[in-house]
């Protein structure tokens, strides 16, 4: 499954030329609302056959969790069409839930680019995560160290 995510997100960033979720959400006709979702980061769900991503306006579309969420809620829209998903919240952004795990993937692979750990040799895994604004259960899953 995890190549079948990796391929997907090239074949999407390929397409609409940008790995920028909510321009490629928007491109795939998946609404985005952003709305006050308290500690809820954001969630996917699709009504008459309409399919929608929900972001927490306290979230700037720039920041790292910000992409991550709608990345994440945009692999709900791919691979779960039919499945309303469970929020994605603040404190369990790393779920053990299978198609949650599959969504964190998707998202790691398209907001972590492939070369981010080039110059940072002798360096552990948490100073890069902290050097780079990531959180490290992120580069675990883009580089599929458990």
């Amino acid at each position: 499954m995890r190549e079948l995510l990796e391929k997907e997100v090239k074949r999407l960033i390929k397409k609409h030329k940008t790995n920028n979720p909510f321009e490629i959400a928007k491109a795939e006709n998946i609404m985005i609302f952003r709305e006050p979702l308290g500690e809820i980061n954001g969630y996917y769900n699709k009504y008459v056959r309409q399919k929608m991503i929900h972001i927490n306006s306290n979230l700037d579309e720039s920041s790292f969790k910000g992409l991550f969420t709608c990345s994440h809620e945009l692999c709900h829209a791919k691979f779960h069409p039919d499945s309303n998903t469970p929020f994605l919240r603040n404190n369990t952004l790393f779920s053990v839930n299978k198609l949650e795990v599959q969504a964190n993937t998707f998202a790691a692979f398209m907001t972590i680019p492939k070369n981010i750990l080039l110059g940072y040799n002798g360096f552990t895994l948490q100073q890069i995560a902290c050097a780079e604004g990531i959180p490290v259960q992120a580069l675990k899953l883009r580089f599929n160290w458990v």
